[in-house]
């Protein structure tokens, strides 16, 4: 799924507000330092807690498809 720069942010706000974090930047600098990273279902807007940083196409609980990209893929870091 092709996501917009506006629909990017949208879904980035939406995990660090599920993961606890306060603004955008502290969760990708958390992500960034750790092995795994969060990430957001493109399909179902599903959290994941822990997703290896660089998946774009990680396999979702919730809708069963392969449209879990990771935040670091998300803000255009990795």
């Amino acid at each position: 799924m092709e996501l917009n720069p506006l629909q990017r942010r949208q879904k980035l706000r939406k995990i660090a507000a599920a993961e606890g974090f306060s603004t955008v930047t502290e969760m990708l600098e958390h992500a960034i330092m750790d092995a795994v990273s969060p990430g957001i279902c493109c399909e179902c807007d599903f959290i994941c807690s822990s997703i290896e940083p660089d998946a774009q196409e990680g396999w979702c609980e919730n809708c069963e498809k392969n449209a879990i990209i990771a935040a670091p893929v998300l803000a255009g870091i990795i």
